[in-house]
């Protein structure tokens, strides 16, 4: 069961995004959509809490506008919108402002008739959190100066009591076009909470409909039986995506349970419907199948290019309706500058992983799918552990590689990756955020350093980070929580793609997880002699290498259309 309609104290509930998780663990929830009102603050902490529950719980990046319909006060959910952007930052600022503008003339006019509601107090009670009408009647209730919040709102700031300020809003409509813009899925909110007739209400849909409203909220705390399987065929009538959920706002919804709903009207949202969100987002079906395929002797030539023959079979899988997504050690930044300089951006709907599986990008929408770096404090122990074995380690910035020094084995990486180095003898101070790995260097391949160094790290790091040599002179060094396997399961999960659509392809020793979660797996020939594990995690192996395109055979079996 997932849950659609979820609130934080980062707007009017009163849990933090990260208990909201633990509450989701308890209910055994896969995901739930933070839907806070008028902004995405809280995202980012739910998103990082989330990926570490056991197990972990999917977080849909969501908000809830509020939006004026003639006299009526419409909710248009957003979910999936690039809550990262800085423009869609702006703009939500922008709209808070004319909520922050309502919200001081309501108190103005509460202290100025002797009720005790000051602007001020409310702040420092609800502090970094987008402050409604349920902030204030929280407020009155824990100050005495109403029973509870209900009262709040009956007596003196609900519509048309005495102190009620309405606030300039945008309409529904433009809400829908601000979703769509920044890559969301529309979706009306409890279509029934406003009071409209079928007629107004058909009414309604029709204009947002003609915005690009993409979904209903069909299933809804609130309402019975009856009223969903109404919804649910007005859903269907006007081919829009069913959603639902519980609206929990933690104890100022009394009685409303998160994933569950109310106990004389219980809820359940199946995540069939998450799916069908994912598809409307990414352009998926049930049919696609998601190519992942290693770079350096996978899909590159020994001179660094996919062969002709390659890339026009790469064209026949795309046009089919598949994806292709490259999935590298290199860092993400590198990446995506292959995948641009090897013309790979013209083809539509592909994604790059990078750091071995730490960080993923959708290149069709422009948004980071999942980034699992390792912390500060871990990459500082790392570069300890490698002095004391003498040996060389970088890290990562997105535009550049960090480490103390410029020595041979930067010279060999750089043979191979073109990124610019920064050196410091504190590499950690470059840092602005958690880099996707750290990778030591040995250019002795029959020395015992990486041997001695692994055994350490899982000594000393064995709950933070996973090590494991790629070649015989690179060990990786990522978070637990990334790894190439995972990248597969994770990024079809997003995707709204059944695992078992998903075909791997690779060569050394970081693609055998890979290999072995993906449905088809393959193993270029090239690879097996250096590693024989490759022919245990592979469902096949190429009979011709990288650089005569061994590949091929299996995309044009594979790559059917949709």
């Amino acid at each position: 069961m997932i849950d659609l309609h979820v609130h934080s104290s980062h707007s009017d509930g009163t849990f933090s995004p990260t208990e909201l998780v633990e509450e989701a663990s308890k209910k055994k929830l896969t995901a739930f959509a933070l839907t806070d009102h008028d902004t995405v603050a809280g995202i980012a902490e739910a998103v990082f809490a989330a990926g570490r529950a056991d197990p972990p719980i999917e977080v849909i990046p969501g908000i809830e506008f509020s939006t004026n319909y003639g006299e009526v006060d419409v909710h248009v959910l957003g979910y999936g919108i690039d809550y990262c952007s800085d423009e869609f930052r702006k703009v939500i600022a922008e709209f808070v402002d004319t909520r922050e503008t309502r919200n001081k003339e309501m108190c103005r006019r509460l202290v100025n008739d002797g009720i005790d509601v000051p602007y001020e107090g409310l702040l420092a009670e609800n502090p970094g959190a987008v402050i409604t009408r349920a902030n204030i009647a929280r407020y009155m209730a824990d100050h005495g100066i109403v029973k509870d919040m209900p009262e709040a709102f009956s007596r003196y700031i609900g519509e048309g009591c005495p102190y009620y300020v309405p606030r300039t809003k945008m309409s529904p409509e433009d809400a829908v076009r601000t979703i769509l813009r920044f890559g969301g899925v529309p979706v009306l909110a409890h279509p029934y909470q406003y009071g409209l007739d079928s007629a107004e209400l058909n009414v309604l849909l029709d204009r947002m409909t003609d915005a690009g409203l993409m979904g209903l909220e069909c299933l809804y705390s609130k309402y019975t039986v009856r009223e969903r399987e109404e919804l649910l065929k007005l859903a269907g009538e006007r081919k829009l995506l069913v959603t639902g959920g519980s609206d929990f706002h933690g104890t100022n919804k009394p009685c409303l349970e998160l994933g569950t709903g109310y106990e004389d009207r219980p809820l359940a949202v199946p995540e069939k419907l998450l799916t069908g969100l994912k598809r409307a987002l990414f352009g998926t079906s049930e049919n696609t199948k998601l190519f992942f395929f290693d770079l350096d002797g996978t899909l590159l030539d020994d001179g660094k290019k996919i062969t002709p023959d390659t890339f026009a079979a790469l064209e026949r899988i795309s046009g089919a309706g598949h994806r292709i997504i490259l999935c590298s050690g290199r860092p993400l930044s590198n990446v995506l500058k292959v995948h641009d300089e090897l013309g790979l951006n013209r083809l539509g709907g592909t994604a790059v992983i990078g750091c071995n599986g730490a960080e993923a990008f959708d290149c069709g929408t422009g948004r980071t799918l999942f980034k699992e770096g390792l912390s500060l404090d871990t990459v500082r122990k790392v570069f300890a552990l490698a002095d004391r074995f003498g040996v060389h380690v970088q890290t990562y910035r997105r535009d550049a590689v960090v480490c103390r020094r410029e020595c041979p084995e930067t010279e060999y990486y750089q043979r191979y990756v073109r990124m610019n180095f920064l050196t410091a003898e504190d590499p950690v101070s470059l840092l602005d955020e958690e880099p996707g790995k750290c990778l030591a260097i040995d250019l002795d391949g029959k020395s015992a350093r990486l041997s001695l160094l692994r055994q350490a790290l899982a000594d000393e790091l064995g709950e933070e980070a996973d090590a494991f040599l790629s070649n015989p002179y690179y060990l990786e060094i990522i978070s637990r929580r990334a790894g190439k396997g995972r990248a597969v399961t994770r990024t079809a999960g997003l995707l709204g793609v059944p695992c078992e659509n998903t075909i791997a392809a690779g060569d050394s020793g970081n693609d055998i997880s890979m290999l072995e979660a993906a449905g088809i797996s393959i193993a270029m020939c090239n690879g097996t002699a250096l590693t024989p594990e490759l022919t245990g995690a592979a469902h096949f192996i190429t009979s011709k290498d990288n650089s005569h395109d061994g590949l091929v055979p299996f995309l044009d079996y594979l790559g059917l259309p949709v």
